[in-house]
């Protein structure tokens, strides 16, 4: 495995963790980590791309290593983020920007407010969460309000190879090594819940359990369409072909369409034999399709 280093950047007065790959005088690219994830999870990507890059992928505010807030988050707090990172690592040009899923969604938001700071986007499954109605405000802001009267907790494991069959568990094509990997990056030592409620110490999710939290305000997909019509560079859309995004899209006829031709100039490709988690799944297929885009 190509061996990772660690820095760190304060941003809005969060600390946030910041992994390097590669050498920095190579073309700089930036891997954008998705919900309950962290930077590491790209390792795989990373040792199958062919060319040199000087990689550069945050830990989002609250997972990972970046310091947690251990209050309730708010999502363009993560735009704001990508703008400083982007600004520190690539003051001097448009960037290249890869974003898995909730990390797809940022990259493609900040390439529609900031058009000119961004030469090309691969986002790997990240296209815009499920439509809201207004009507579900009141529930939205109900359910927000008693999430602040109670914290919302992480269920635990009891020992790393327990995480690891979870993983295996949710995403079939998942080998046992990498789920091996990932559980050491991916899980982390401290308490959590049982299913029966029990408080326990073991393994639990690396990031902060206020990100289970209901954000108070609804997700409008007409915000996020108005913003990708702003996008100016190349945009590829790559989803998998097994995954359960892709399946919740299908309940919604003329959905994938509507959103894919807000982009001026875009693309799709397709990953076989993997779910939502293509990154893990198929990596060396993820890493051929960035860099003949990017080319």
């Amino acid at each position: 495995m190509l061996p990772s280093r660690s820095e760190f950047l304060d941003v809005h007065g969060t600390r946030l963790h910041i992994r390097r790959w590669g050498r920095a005088d190579a073309p700089t690219l930036f891997l954008l980590h998705g919900w309950m994830d962290v930077s590491a999870s790209f390792q795989f990507v990373v040792d199958a791309l062919a060319g040199d890059w000087n990689i550069v992928a945050p830990d989002w505010r609250g997972f990972g290593r970046s310091q947690w807030l251990n209050r309730p988050y708010f999502f363009a707090e993560h735009i704001g983020d990508l703008d400083a990172i982007v600004r520190r690592y690539a003051p001097n040009g448009p960037v290249r920007l890869v974003g898995h899923s909730m990390g797809g969604i940022i990259a493609c938001l900040y390439a529609g407010i900031q058009p000119e700071r961004v030469e090309k986007v691969v986002t790997l499954e990240g296209f815009g969460i499920a439509p809201t109605r207004p009507d579900m405000a009141p529930e939205r802001f109900a359910q927000w309000l008693e999430a602040l009267q109670q914290a919302p907790r992480m269920h635990v494991y009891g020992d790393r190879a327990a995480f690891a069959r979870r993983l295996m568990k949710t995403d079939r094509f998942l080998s046992a090594e990498r789920a091996d990997f990932l559980s050491r990056h991916l899980g982390r030592i401290g308490d959590g819940e049982t299913r029966n409620g029990e408080r326990r110490h073991g393994i639990v999710w690396n990031g902060d359990p206020w990100h289970k939290a209901v954000s108070a305000y609804l997700f409008r997909i007409e915000e996020s369409m108005a913003i990708w019509k702003k996008i100016t560079c190349p945009v590829l859309w790559v989803a998998a072909r097994d995954s359960w995004l892709v399946r919740d899209f299908a309940t919604r006829p003329g959905d994938w369409e509507a959103r894919r031709a807000c982009f001026a100039h875009v693309s799709e490709a397709w990953i076989e034999q993997s779910d939502h988690m293509l990154h893990h799944d198929q990596p060396e297929a993820v890493a051929k399709l960035v860099e003949d885009f990017l080319a």
